[in-house]
């Protein structure tokens, strides 16, 4: 069994002072845990704030981005090489808000993967369908396209990602799939890591469509949903600590 990971995105949210509250209560209540990954992914700007206050903590630093280019004339970006300096152990990548607002085609996500993973940070792929194309019955086609350009790049290497499945229709909304219904997705995205590495069952496939303190432990219940990317909840300590528990009480559920 995969142990769990929960990884809190703030988003383009945070400041000095608040990040130092949060990250207070997030590290203590993260001390002695038992098999639960933690990350915390921020904006850039708070990286270096993250690694001094988290360092010699069980709570891994996360990036929320990472350039498709290695380095050069990129005014504004930041390559993987920056992002190893920080001890950055993970990055989101292929997110759905830079898939529509930056307009990000799947080829630069399995671009920005691969150079995560050139470094030895951990990329976090974000794969999701819209509320049209679930309607239109065609989320497994969505979902299975995003994967393959990623694998078609990294494939001799897609067993050292994290998968993250979230439904564009549940990402700020307070919707949420149904837990069954995250489930058969993660299902077909596992199946198709199958198919395509022997080492894929170490894969992580959390999920990122509004999970919160209410519903985590149902979700995170399901064989196949081995965590949770965070988005609001990750902003306050309670909930993100309670979204952590869950994930605790998972791996003893499964041991």
């Amino acid at each position: 069994m995969n142990t769990p990971l929960i990884v809190g995105n703030w988003k383009m949210n945070g400041g000095l002072e608040t990040n130092q509250r949060l990250l207070d209560d997030v590290r203590a209540g993260c001390s002695g845990l038992g098999r639960c990954d933690v990350a915390v992914c921020a904006p850039f700007v708070y990286l270096g704030q993250l690694q001094t206050l988290l360092t010699g903590s069980s709570v891994a630093v996360g990036a929320q981005d990472v350039s498709a280019h290695e380095g050069g004339a990129y005014t504004g970006e930041v390559s993987a090489a920056m992002l190893r300096e920080f001890a950055i152990r993970y990055v989101i990548v292929g997110h759905s808000e830079r898939r529509q607002h930056h307009g990000e085609s799947d080829s630069v996500v399995a671009s920005k993967a691969r150079q995560a993973l050139a470094v030895g940070i951990t990329p976090i792929v974000c794969v999701g369908e819209t509320l049209q194309e679930r309607e239109a019955g065609r989320t497994e086609e969505v979902v299975r396209r995003q994967l393959a350009a990623v694998i078609h790049v990294n494939g001799h290497c897609i067993s050292e990602i994290v998968l993250a499945y979230e439904p564009v229709w549940a990402i700020g909304t307070g919707r949420t799939a149904a837990a069954e219904q995250a489930q058969q997705v993660h299902a077909v995205l596992r199946a198709q890591l199958r198919a395509a590495s022997a080492h894929s069952d170490r894969v992580r496939i959390v999920y990122g469509g509004s999970m919160n303190a209410t519903n985590a432990a149902g979700l995170l219940a399901q064989p196949d949903i081995d965590g949770g990317l965070i988005g609001g909840a990750s902003l306050k300590a309670a909930d993100f600590l309670a979204i952590v528990a869950a994930g605790v009480g998972r791996a003893s559920a499964l041991r």
